[in-house]
């Protein structure tokens, strides 16, 4: 028997994805019910290359009649409808930040933390609720995990040139109007970012925190620590670029023992979801333009740092909307069939 399935907010970008990622990789559904708000209500998403889906109200959905919930919904609607999803005996995986740092619900990223995962369960202490991470901290601890496993990460400074479908729809939107206007000289009129976007990069994602780091530069922190271990210490700064999907970083580690970059290279390469193209040549690394629409976490450029002793630097890149939001989500409702977990 087959789960029943329900997508929250499957009118946008990440919801639009989750519905073809479930169909890609054949998700036992013997039904899939995509909800949104009342004014998309009757519209209709594409699930899979021949399906077609008609939009429910999320406020009016009954969450008993749904097994697994999907949520994209932001984290306001999660916020005031995963709870009562939940209290109704579906298990709510929720891609906001709203539970992320709650302790009765499980933060994962299914190649790093999957034994976490029961714990969502009220029989286990849970809400029914499990937490996807920010987009961002999902491809990192991908990468960090086999790490830190052999070498024990003590230290991770990490820059992220993070593309605008990390801001929703909207904010892809205004990178290619800004673009377009600036082709025929129109005045540049920044609204869902703080600056101009086509042809910049801008320093600052999520609002400002009283010590000068930004809501999403301390997501990275937090989200690592309760994914991986918490005594891993990390500092990130976050740049919003102008690519529209793929999220990139540079990430420099220091650990406990001693690596080499052989080792380190041969490491990844045989980790879970990751694909290493790493050559010192002119196109031996990989973009957020070659990610986009791939499910792996690329790592490249992994070179020995020298300022420290147990120091490594790599580029890591993923399809923010993929990894970082749809696929992992869905690989977690995986998780949630394989070991037969259910909700009520």
């Amino acid at each position: 028997m087959g789960y029943r399935v329900a997508v929250a907010g499957a009118t946008g970008a990440v919801g639009r994805e989750m519905l073809q990622t479930l169909a890609e990789r054949n998700f036992p559904a013997d039904k899939v019910i995509a909800l949104a708000s009342s004014r998309s209500a009757g519209r209709e998403v594409s699930y899979g290359e021949d399906d077609v889906l008609t939009i429910g109200s999320l406020d009016k959905f009954d969450f008993a009649d749904a097994d697994i919930a999907l949520f994209s919904a932001g984290g306001d609607t999660a916020k005031e409808v995963a709870p009562k999803a939940g209290a109704a005996g579906c298990i709510v995986i929720d891609n906001s930040s709203a539970f992320r740092m709650d302790d009765d619900v499980p933060l994962i990223v299914p190649e790093v933390n999957a034994d976490t995962v029961e714990r969502a369960l009220p029989a286990n202490g849970g809400r029914n609720i499990i937490a996807n991470p920010n987009c961002s901290t999902a491809q990192l601890v991908v990468a960090l995990k086999p790490l830190h496993d052999k070498f024990g990460v003590r230290r991770v400074v990490v820059s992220t040139y993070q593309a605008t479908s990390g801001a929703g729809k909207a904010a892809m939107d205004e990178l290619f109007n800004q673009t377009r206007g600036i082709y025929v000289n129109d005045p540049v009129q920044p609204e869902l970012f703080t600056k101009q976007i086509a042809f910049n990069a801008i320093p600052h994602i999520d609002k400002f925190l009283d010590d000068g780091f930004t809501k999403e530069e301390w997501k990275m922190t937090a989200e690592t620590k309760k994914i991986l271990d918490p005594a891993i210490e990390l500092v990130a700064h976050c740049v919003r670029i102008p690519v529209f999907i793929g999220h990139s970083e540079a990430v420099f580690i220091e650990t406990e023992k001693p690596m080499t970059e052989k080792a380190v290279r041969n490491l990844l390469r045989e980790s879970d979801g990751i694909t290493v193209i790493d050559h010192r040549a002119d196109e031996g690394y990989v973009t957020p333009h070659e990610a986009a629409g791939e499910d792996a976490v690329f790592i490249s450029r992994i070179r020995k740092d020298p300022t420290i002793e147990n120091g490594m630097v790599f580029w890591c890149v993923s399809d923010n909307l993929r990894k970082g939001a749809a696929l992992n989500s869905v690989q977690i409702a995986e998780l949630v069939a394989e070991r037969g977990l259910y909700g009520r």
